[in-house]
């Protein structure tokens, strides 16, 4: 197959800062420690760590004729990714954002949808986009004009073409049920966090949580959680949790989609569903020990060593 990783949805540029206390009234200003840029989003954060983890990689999205739209492109090209997948379309802005860190880890943000909500994969480059051996989607409910039957057609190529399937979402509640409905028949994993789980849903129970994704076509569920790991559940009924790494965070931007590309890269080099997970709730805290989306990530070697050395919280 041409590529390894092939990630589709949601790539945004932002603009970073930590950490900051509050916000000032009026026009004033607070001195804060660091400010970076990154290329984010569940599709851009994941494509950058499946490169820097040896995945050849390609990135799939739209962005705009700006500045912000360059620099990330240029960006993602300095990983080795192959960018021929990203539309630059006319009349939109690139998804932008600026995010605020807080000492606590919590970051409000300011985002402008902008071109991931604009642009359209044709029929005509499926079977390109899906010459891999994982296919993630990461952006279900910010993918305006893919969401719902774009994406299902898109997603039943990549299953008939035998990709392993990888699906990540940006859900606010059960309104955005029906796109989610829309992909989860073709979904061999389901990776959303448990807060987004529990607003799909209405439950609680991770158990519960699960089976109800299941019932709708996901072959099996992986919910992050946070500080508190991560949660798997398959249709072979192999249940199991892994708790986060003990480390010192300083943002945690972004930690969701690393998982992804970390999970992928368990897949691909033949390690079990609980070694993957590891594998992938290590990615994630190396990402929360920098500022930006995979700032802390460097190679699969280094994320391995981390995985060896760490210790884990107490379940």
């Amino acid at each position: 197959m041409r590529y390894d990783y092939v990630s589709v949805g949601f790539y945004t540029f932002d603009c970073l800062g930590w950490p900051i206390s509050e916000v000032p009234a009026g026009g004033g200003t607070s001195f804060i420690q660091d400010i970076t840029m990154a290329v984010s989003g569940a599709a851009g954060t994941a494509a950058i760590v499946g490169a820097k983890l040896g995945l050849r990689t390609l990135a799939v999205g739209g962005y705009g004729r700006d500045m912000m739209g360059d620099w990330a492109v240029s960006r993602l090209e300095s990983f080795g990714i192959d960018t021929s997948g990203l539309q630059r379309l006319e009349g939109v802005p690139t998804s932008s954002s600026i995010v605020l860190t807080r000492k606590d880890g919590s970051r409000p943000a300011l985002h402008v949808k902008g071109a991931t909500g604009h642009f359209l994969v044709p029929e005509s480059d499926f079977d390109r986009i899906t010459d891999t051996r994982v296919f993630h989607l990461g952006g279900v409910g910010l993918m305006d004009a893919m969401d719902g039957a774009p994406n299902a057609s898109m997603m039943a190529r990549a299953k008939a073409r035998g990709c392993i399937t990888t699906v990540d979402i940006f859900a606010g509640s059960p309104d955005d049920l029906p796109d989610v409905d829309a992909v989860l028949p073709y979904t061999d994993y389901f990776i959303p966090s448990v807060e987004e789980a529990q607003a799909l849903t209405g439950l609680s129970d991770l158990d519960d949580m699960a089976t109800f994704f299941m019932n709708r076509g996901a072959g099996a569920c992986i919910f992050t959680l946070g500080g508190d790991g991560a949660y798997y559940r398959d249709r072979t009924g192999l249940t199991f949790r892994i708790p986060a790494f003990a480390i010192d965070v300083v943002c945690t931007c972004g930690c969701g989609d690393v998982f992804n590309a970390g999970f992928a890269t368990g897949l691909l080099n033949g390690m079990s569903p609980q070694d993957s997970v590891r594998l992938a709730q290590a990615s994630s805290a190396l990402n929360a020990t920098g500022l930006g989306s995979q700032a802390g990530v460097v190679s699969l070697p280094d994320t391995l060593a981390f995985m060896k050395t760490c210790s884990m919280k107490a379940a």
